[in-house]
């Protein structure tokens, strides 16, 4: 519990009367709701009512009647919700990112619908009415002021456009959060519908455009839980070798930029994905002679907390804040200081292509897969079973100012290569992938036709253990008589690698 904790953080007198139960409040949720939850990465996502909301269908379950839920969040949440809804098959279908095992079985056995789109899309793909009416909000705050604002709590994710479109709310109030967050959220309520939009007034990382809480309509809010619980707090293992080299190639790769005039000496914004690779080269940023850095992305991790502790990082805009737990207690102890070097925004502005573009982003994303033409497999394994989601790599991918995509070459303790002649899913195109990194180099993309991205993909990026393999596989390409373009070996692009694997492992 945060030591700021009042007894009671609802200060609308108003609404005290609809403080309830969170089992009372999951009883307001019917079968066949959509129901959109706070939540992005394991931080602001409610933790009482889904749990409560999965006993109920477990029962009715037991009974022999039907019930399930649609669930839109704003990306991954935790065991509580995500967890604990597929773990009793209360989901028909979810979006649009998830990282949950329950749920990942459940998704793979065709048990659960699941739609991986662009979390950029998500909030106007509501608004546009492409995925249908939202029946039902629940939302994670830290409190309410007394004239019934809601002050946003560690994620903001689509949290403004579910409770802006939901027919019902109902509100996790939850004293474990800070109130010193308030002031930290910059929510943006000037989007409009086409053809009415106008140009987003965002030109620099540290710019305000928006208000410090949420908007809500009282008549629509059904109930309100008052809750005292942590987020999942995210464990970072210390940067292996791998990670390290990665790390390494990458502020190298950026050096050289800076030196031919591509960069300035402080760099562009920076987006990092999540992950420890991720966590591993913001790490290494802060071991770099880099300063004065900024970062436009959509998650704050620990070592880019870490690269605003020691003052190399100067503004971070962000949508949620995902922490171990160590990391954690440090920003819940100097949150003041933070919160004047972080800016909390709604997901449909941190994953905004054309705020991404107009900041000129260095983004830097995981993947499972690349080719040797420069496409990238970011969410499937074996072409057709789901691992998490594209999340918002797409984002920023396509609109980034440089767009890089980074992995170990190998995986299954080198059992399998990570560089394959032909991804079997793609994500991301070879034309918006312009830099390939692995602990084995960096292959920079740009400017190159397929065949001479082939070639620096497999000289630079392969494992020594793949690369005989994956050359012969393009020469005997390239004496094709057709095709030249883009050589490939159609019969064999995706089923060779194993063959030869194999033969190399008898050899």
């Amino acid at each position: 519990m945060s030591i700021d904790a009042p007894q009671s953080r609802v200060l609308n007198e108003a609404l005290r009367s609809k403080i309830m139960s969170a089992a009372e409040a999951a009883a307001l949720i019917p079968s066949g709701s959509h129901v959109g939850m706070s939540g992005f990465t394991g931080s602001g996502y409610p933790k009482f009512v889904p749990v409560e909301l999965a006993k109920r269908i477990e029962e009715i379950h037991n009974r022999g009647e039907p019930f399930k839920i649609s669930v839109w969040t704003g990306a991954s949440t935790a065991p509580e919700l995500d967890g604990a809804l597929a773990k009793v098959d209360a989901i028909e279908m979810r979006l649009p990112y998830q990282s949950d095992p329950n749920c990942r079985k459940r998704i793979n056995e065709g048990t659960m619908d699941y739609i991986d789109i662009h979390l950029s899309h998500v909030a106007q793909y509501v608004w546009f009415g492409f995925l249908g009416k939202l029946d039902v909000a629940v939302i994670e705050v830290a409190g309410i002021t007394e004239d019934g604002h809601l002050i946003p709590s560690s994620s903001i994710g689509n949290n403004k456009t579910w409770l802006d479109q939901a027919d019902k709310i109902i509100l996790e109030v939850n004293s474990w959060q800070s109130l010193a967050l308030d002031g930290m959220h910059d929510i943006y309520y000037g989007t409009e519908r086409p053809p009415n939009r106008k140009p987003i007034p965002m030109v620099a990382v540290a710019d305000r455009i928006g208000e410090p809480y949420f908007r809500v309509d009282p008549d629509r809010i059904v109930a309100i839980v008052e809750t005292d619980s942590s987020d999942r707090c995210t464990a970072f293992s210390p940067p292996d070798t791998n990670s390290q080299l990665i790390a390494g190639h990458i502020i190298d790769f950026l050096a050289h930029e800076v030196k031919a005039g591509r960069l300035p000496a402080n760099l562009l914004p920076l987006q990092s994905g999540v992950g420890n690779v991720a966590n591993a080269v913001m790490a290494g940023l802060e071991a770099s002679h880099f300063e004065n850095l900024t970062a436009y992305t959509e998650v704050l991790q620990d070592a880019m907390l870490s690269l605003i502790k020691c003052g190399k990082l100067t503004m971070a805009s962000a949508t949620a804040v995902s922490l171990s737990e160590e990391a954690t207690a440090d920003f819940l102890q100097n949150i003041d200081f933070y919160r004047e070097r972080i800016i909390l925004r709604p997901q449909e502005i941190s994953n905004h292509p054309e705020l991404i573009r107009r900041l000129g982003v260095i983004a830097m994303n995981g993947m499972i897969e690349a080719d040797i033409y420069g496409n990238v497999n970011s969410t499937h394994i074996g072409g057709t079973a789901i691992m998490n989601g594209i999340g918002g790599s797409g984002d920023f991918a396509r609109n980034a100012y440089i767009s890089m995509f980074m992995t170990p070459s190998t995986a299954k303790n080198g059992a399998i290569s990570c560089i394959v002649p032909m991804v079997n899913h793609v994500d991301h195109t070879e034309h918006d992938v312009q830099v390939i990194v692995t602990e084995q180099g960096l292959a920079d993309l740009r400017g190159l036709s397929p065949k001479n991205r082939a070639k620096l993909v497999i000289e630079k990026c392969a494992h020594p253990s793949f690369k005989p393999a994956l050359q012969e596989y393009f020469d005997r390409a390239m004496h094709g008589t057709t095709g030249l373009h883009t050589p490939h070996l159609l019969d064999e692009a995706f089923s060779f690698l194993p063959k030869w694997a194999a033969a190399h492992k008898a050899d």
